[in-house]
Protein backbone atom coordinates (compact mmCIF):
# COMPACT_ATOMS: atom_id res chain seq x y z
CA UNK A 1 0.00 0.00 0.00
CA UNK A 2 1.41 3.63 -0.58
CA UNK A 3 0.67 6.55 0.67
CA UNK A 4 -1.91 8.03 -1.69
CA UNK A 5 -3.92 4.52 -1.31
CA UNK A 6 -3.63 5.18 2.56
CA UNK A 7 -4.38 8.96 1.76
CA UNK A 8 -7.56 7.65 -0.12
CA UNK A 9 -7.99 5.30 3.06
CA UNK A 10 -8.37 8.00 5.28
CA UNK A 11 -10.78 10.09 3.41
CA UNK A 12 -13.00 7.63 2.63
CA UNK A 13 -13.04 6.62 6.40
CA UNK A 14 -13.40 10.69 7.28
CA UNK A 15 -16.68 11.01 5.27
CA UNK A 16 -18.16 7.80 6.83
CA UNK A 17 -17.34 9.08 10.00
CA UNK A 18 -18.90 12.85 9.32
CA UNK A 19 -22.22 10.89 7.93
CA UNK A 20 -22.49 9.07 10.97
CA UNK A 21 -22.83 11.73 13.18
CA UNK A 22 -24.92 14.65 11.14
CA UNK A 23 -28.45 14.84 12.28
CA UNK A 24 -30.65 12.13 11.02
CA UNK A 25 -34.26 12.14 9.94
CA UNK A 26 -36.72 10.83 12.14
CA UNK A 27 -37.90 7.47 11.58
CA UNK A 28 -40.81 7.55 10.39
CA UNK A 29 -44.38 7.38 11.85
CA UNK A 30 -46.44 4.23 11.34
CA UNK A 31 -49.97 4.87 10.60
CA UNK A 32 -51.10 1.63 11.92
CA UNK A 33 -49.41 1.50 14.85
CA UNK A 34 -49.02 5.02 16.08
CA UNK A 35 -51.90 7.35 14.67
CA UNK A 36 -54.34 4.88 14.16
CA UNK A 37 -54.51 4.20 17.85
CA UNK A 38 -54.65 7.86 18.79
CA UNK A 39 -57.42 8.53 16.56
CA UNK A 40 -59.36 4.96 17.83
CA UNK A 41 -58.61 6.72 21.69
CA UNK A 42 -59.80 10.71 20.76
CA UNK A 43 -61.93 10.38 17.45
CA UNK A 44 -64.01 7.01 16.66
CA UNK A 45 -66.78 7.55 19.53
CA UNK A 46 -67.77 10.52 17.49
CA UNK A 47 -66.27 9.81 13.04
CA UNK A 48 -67.51 6.77 12.49
CA UNK A 49 -70.64 5.53 10.42
CA UNK A 50 -73.43 6.43 12.70
CA UNK A 51 -71.94 8.65 14.87
CA UNK A 52 -72.97 12.20 15.80
CA UNK A 53 -70.02 13.66 14.26
CA UNK A 54 -70.10 11.77 11.33
CA UNK A 55 -73.37 12.78 10.85
CA UNK A 56 -73.04 16.11 10.81
CA UNK A 57 -69.62 16.48 8.89
CA UNK A 58 -69.64 13.12 7.03
CA UNK A 59 -65.85 12.57 8.40
CA UNK A 60 -64.98 9.32 9.75
CA UNK A 61 -61.61 7.80 10.78
CA UNK A 62 -62.75 4.54 11.03
CA UNK A 63 -59.95 3.35 7.83
CA UNK A 64 -57.28 5.21 6.32
CA UNK A 65 -58.99 5.96 3.51
CA UNK A 66 -62.04 7.53 5.45
CA UNK A 67 -59.67 9.74 6.99
CA UNK A 68 -57.84 10.62 3.77
CA UNK A 69 -61.45 11.49 2.35
CA UNK A 70 -62.14 14.13 4.76
CA UNK A 71 -65.39 15.44 5.60
CA UNK A 72 -68.12 16.71 3.43
CA UNK A 73 -66.52 20.34 3.29
CA UNK A 74 -63.27 18.87 2.37
CA UNK A 75 -59.93 17.20 3.00
CA UNK A 76 -58.98 16.80 6.61
CA UNK A 77 -55.38 15.58 5.94
CA UNK A 78 -52.70 17.62 3.99
CA UNK A 79 -49.85 15.34 3.40
CA UNK A 80 -46.54 17.26 4.13
CA UNK A 81 -48.61 20.11 5.87
CA UNK A 82 -49.19 19.66 9.42
CA UNK A 83 -49.82 23.56 9.41
CA UNK A 84 -52.30 23.50 7.22
CA UNK A 85 -54.05 20.52 8.06
CA UNK A 86 -57.75 20.60 9.63
CA UNK A 87 -57.05 17.74 11.52
CA UNK A 88 -54.19 19.22 13.33
CA UNK A 89 -55.74 22.60 13.38
CA UNK A 90 -59.14 21.00 15.25
CA UNK A 91 -56.72 19.44 17.84
CA UNK A 92 -54.92 22.50 18.44
CA UNK A 93 -57.23 24.53 19.35
CA UNK A 94 -56.61 26.97 16.35
CA UNK A 95 -60.13 26.65 14.93
CA UNK A 96 -63.22 28.53 16.41
CA UNK A 97 -63.78 26.84 19.81
CA UNK A 98 -67.38 25.46 18.99
CA UNK A 99 -65.38 22.77 16.24
CA UNK A 100 -62.15 21.97 18.60
CA UNK A 101 -61.87 18.45 19.36
CA UNK A 102 -62.60 16.50 21.02
CA UNK A 103 -65.33 18.32 21.60
CA UNK A 104 -65.74 16.50 25.40
CA UNK A 105 -62.43 18.54 26.36
CA UNK A 106 -60.58 15.24 26.66
CA UNK A 107 -56.87 17.33 26.46
CA UNK A 108 -54.93 15.19 23.55
CA UNK A 109 -51.28 14.26 25.27
CA UNK A 110 -48.98 16.68 23.54
CA UNK A 111 -46.74 13.84 22.48
CA UNK A 112 -49.85 12.07 20.32
CA UNK A 113 -50.45 15.66 19.14
CA UNK A 114 -46.95 15.63 17.99
CA UNK A 115 -46.96 11.94 16.74
CA UNK A 116 -50.06 13.20 14.07
CA UNK A 117 -48.41 16.44 13.14
CA UNK A 118 -44.88 14.46 11.93
CA UNK A 119 -47.30 11.61 10.51
CA UNK A 120 -48.94 14.35 8.34
CA UNK A 121 -45.13 16.11 7.85
CA UNK A 122 -43.63 12.82 6.84
CA UNK A 123 -46.56 13.00 3.72
CA UNK A 124 -49.60 11.35 5.76
CA UNK A 125 -48.00 7.86 4.42
CA UNK A 126 -50.60 4.38 4.39
CA UNK A 127 -48.21 2.19 6.48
Amino acid sequence: MNVTDIGRMALAVSALAIAGCGPSSPPAVSFNEEVKPILDRYCLECHAAGTSGYEMSGFSVETYDDLMKGTRYGPTVIAGDPFNSNLIILIEGRADPAIKMPHDNTKIFSTHVETLKAWVDQGAANN
